[in-house]
């Protein structure tokens, strides 16, 4: 496997709900997510063999929040 860890800034989390939301769409994805409400930001660990970085940030949009 082909991990890859990368950081997106995404704007609109504000609760444990959003961290949630966020995680349980990356784990859809086969992904994990590290959210940083603070900071304003998730790390994703993703294999990109199995799962594109467009695909990840379009299931965050999904989620109902804005990625930079």
């Amino acid at each position: 496997m082909n991990m890859q860890n990368t950081t997106l800034q995404v704007q609109g989390m504000s609760c444990g709900h959003c961290v949630a939301s966020i995680e349980g769409a990356m784990k859809n994805l086969g992904a994990t997510a590290k959210v940083d409400l603070a900071n304003k930001s998730v790390t994703v660990s993703y294999d990109e063999t199995q799962v594109s970085l467009d695909k990840i940030k379009a299931a965050i949009e999904d989620q109902g929040y804005d990625v930079n």
